[in-house]
């Protein structure tokens, strides 16, 4: 029993990963398995840990009303802060802290330079689901502070050929002008002998994007005239029953246009920011901004049975990534000519993984030890537009070890323990810090900085211990640790000092406790769990009135919180699922709350879905965002990201009708009442321009076939 046990596992495995293993009657339901959390398959119910798992039909269902990953992402995983309703992140943290976001284990997010982009690194289309992983991580290296975000990409189906053709359009309710935009899908999959293949093309063109009110949503950051285009290909090669190829790339480029001009305000003018067609005395300055032909190439292979008992993967992945970001006349330079800049992160990641599971057998225990090396080069800066240098070159390179064990003993209780040993440096050449103006009075200071080669070690530990003996009570608890070079191009950026060693850059090691359960009783399953989390360093801001920079604070931080979801199969057409995240941060060493950057208002949400035929199917969901206050104006003003928070609620609509068997209906409607409110970032930043006014009620139409 336990070998089958095994090769169930191993059967799971290539489905995951798109190759055509013989099947077994033992495989379990893709549902309940993920790979992220150990870089094993495993079941959820089996993990001393809180995951989340999105799965194929949920992110479709979401698509139907908005394609946004970051939306689908807040309304299905506790513990994931609001939705911007941009196209950066910032502020949408994972239990209060950067995840850091895959695709097929694959590090999408810049850490070096942390812009805040690594949600939107690809179209849904191309997910087969998203699992989440919460609370600080060793397992996957640097950027793992709260959590990882891994975007399972799609396998092929079975038979010889499926091919998916979809359109859609959508438009304001509020205001139509200019608001129609249009996207358009094909897939393609199938298994040729022992090939198989996955092809995907997504594009999509947003149109102008009104608020409640009908005026234009403001520009930075912002999705207006957004056109996105994603080509994704999968190719597997069967090399023989063990064997498996898989070569996989994906191209993306979400690029904003410009042709609208912001009339910009702030929380503290008590007006919105929003955006006007740019008149014919309108200078439009600035490139495109939003990710630029940044692709991922990635090649796995994967042997069953290397040696007894034992699976060896190994992944060998490139990736580019250049994002490009708003104009600014804060990044002025009067002296030099400029009277404002627009930059840009660039990165090159190489990396390789190489991880073995090996399964051994006791009398009354089964235990999995899986281990192997993590190898990246990350090649990380941010420079401007006009060329000037922001963030000098940073070369890392990463070698790491590791080892996790599971334990399962006499089938009532796993354990599982490990230890990864980090070893990083970072080469940061000469350079010259740039002078910026907040105003013709305001500026930084430059500095010349010695270069130098930083060095980083760290081991990290995890123990994780759950009972899995009874449904009705599965207690765990878990505790990890992660070590996180938290954003040091912001660091080497703002240097007072001449010598990079002077700068405190020290990597900062977060331990994270978390206490939790599930229940499964009859159609109900519920699942509670709380959290504390702890760091020496953190990387706040802080305004420095005399050069109108936002200056790092390495201090002592304490996040904590709590989450709780459940889902109801009232009746097989009717089912409800509900969530609550609730969490709270300080600054250990000033005794201070930390800013909404970090920390999210609590969030409540429900969905209820009705399938009143085999064909039909209704979704109503809400998302609610409570109040939080934590600070006091200064000078009768708020600062940094301490604005308040004032409490909201929405309803989205969404539903379709199949025709027959191969043409499907759909529609959905987001903020079905045309309520208009501020998403919580937008409340919480008191920078100029911010302050933008979220989406307002839009329809979504759509038709899709299948062959």
């Amino acid at each position: 029993m336990k070998g089958m046990k095994y090769s169930a596992l191993t059967m799971a495995l290539f489905a995951v990963f798109g190759t055509q293993a013989q099947e077994k009657k033992e495989t379990e339901s893709l549902e309940r398995i993920v790979v992220t959390g150990s870089r094993i398959v495993e079941s959820i119910d089996e993990v001393p840990a809180s995951i989340t798992v999105i799965n194929r039909q949920s992110i479709l269902d979401e698509m139907k009303v908005s394609t946004e990953l970051q939306s689908i992402l807040a309304a299905k995983v506790p513990g994931m802060a609001p939705n911007t309703g941009t196209s950066s992140n910032s502020g949408q943290t994972l239990r209060g802290r950067n995840a850091l976001v895959m695709i097929d284990g694959v590090p999408q997010s810049t850490p070096l330079r942390n812009g805040s982009l690594g949600i939107r690194t690809l179209d849904p289309s191309t997910i087969e689901r998203i699992e989440v992983i919460k609370g600080a991580t060793s397992v996957f290296g640097n950027g793992a502070a709260g959590g990882i975000i891994n975007y399972i990409t799609k396998k092929a189906g079975k038979g010889k050929s499926n091919v998916e053709l979809d359109f859609s359009t959508k438009a304001s309710l509020a205001k139509f002008k200019d608001s129609v935009g249009y996207r358009v899908e094909m897939s393609a999959d199938g298994n040729i002998d022992a090939f198989s293949y996955v092809f995907s093309v997504a594009k999509e063109e947003t149109g102008v994007q009104r608020d409640a009110d009908g005026d234009i949503i403001g520009l930075k950051y912002g999705l207006t005239d957004n056109t996105t285009q994603n080509v994704f290909s999968k190719l597997g090669y069967q090399l023989d029953d063990d064997k498996s190829l898989q070569l996989t790339l994906n191209y993306y480029d979400a690029q904003t246009e410009l042709n609208y001009v912001d009339v910009v305000s702030s929380i503290n003018t008590g007006e919105k920011t929003y955006a006007v067609e740019a008149g014919k005395d309108d200078v439009l300055i600035g490139d495109p901004q939003g990710p630029k032909d940044n692709y991922n190439i990635m090649l796995k292979y994967v042997d069953a049975e290397v040696f007894t008992n034992t699976q060896l993967v190994v992944d060998g992945y490139q990736q580019n990534i250049e994002n490009i970001f708003f104009y600014s006349p804060v990044l002025a330079n009067p002296q030099q000519g400029f009277a404002g800049g627009q930059s840009l992160i660039k990165s090159e990641k190489t990396g390789l993984r190489v991880v073995f599971n090996t399964q051994v057998e006791f009398d009354n225990a089964d235990t999995m030890f899986i281990y192997g090396s993590d190898i990246l080069n990350d090649v990380t800066s941010q420079q401007m537009v006009d060329g000037r240098i922001w963030v000098p070159e940073m070369d890392m390179n990463n070698v790491a070890f590791f080892l996790q064990t599971k334990t399962t003993i006499a089938d009532d209780w796993v354990v599982k323990a490990g230890v990864r040993q980090e070893s990083i440096d970072v080469k940061v050449d000469d350079y010259n810090t740039l002078r910026l103006c907040k105003s013709a009075d305001v500026c930084s200071i430059p500095m010349a900085v010695k270069g130098a080669t930083l060095d980083y070690k760290a081991t990290t530990y995890n123990l994780g211990l759950r009972y899995i003996g009874n449904e009705l009570f599965s207690p765990f608890f878990n505790y990890s640790q992660g070590a996180d070079i938290s954003d040091l191009g912001r660091l080497l950026r703002t240097a007072t000092v001449s010598d990079i060693k002077l700068i405190n850059t020290k990597a900062s090691i977060i331990d994270n406790y978390e206490i939790g359960m599930s229940s499964q009783f009859d159609d109900v399953l519920l699942t509670i769990a709380a959290y504390r989390s702890t760091s020496e360093l953190g990387a706040t801001n802080k305004y420095d009135e005399a050069t109108g920079i936002y200056i790092p604070v390495r201090a002592p931080q304490k996040i904590w919180g709590w989450e709780a979801s459940v889902n109801y199969q009232a009746t097989e057409q009717l089912d409800v699922a509900a969530t609550y995240s609730y969490n709270e941060g300080k600054n250990t060493e000033k005794d201070v709350y930390l800013g909404q950057k970090q920390i999210s208002a609590p969030v409540f949400t429900t969905s209820v879905n009705y399938q009143p035929t085999e064909k039909s199917k209704v979704s109503v969901s809400y998302f609610h965002v409570g109040n939080r206050s934590r600070f006091e104006q200064v000078d009768g003003k708020w600062v940094g990201d301490q604005g308040p928070i004032n409490s909201y609620g929405i309803v989205n609509l969404s539903g379709h009708y199949d025709v027959n068997e191969r043409i499907k209906v759909y529609g959905g409607v987001e903020n079905l009442f045309n309520k208009q409110y501020l998403n919580a970032s937008a409340q919480g930043y008191s920078y100029n321009g911010y302050n933008t006014a979220a989406l307002g009620a839009t329809l979504k139409l759509g038709v899709s076939t299948k062959f």
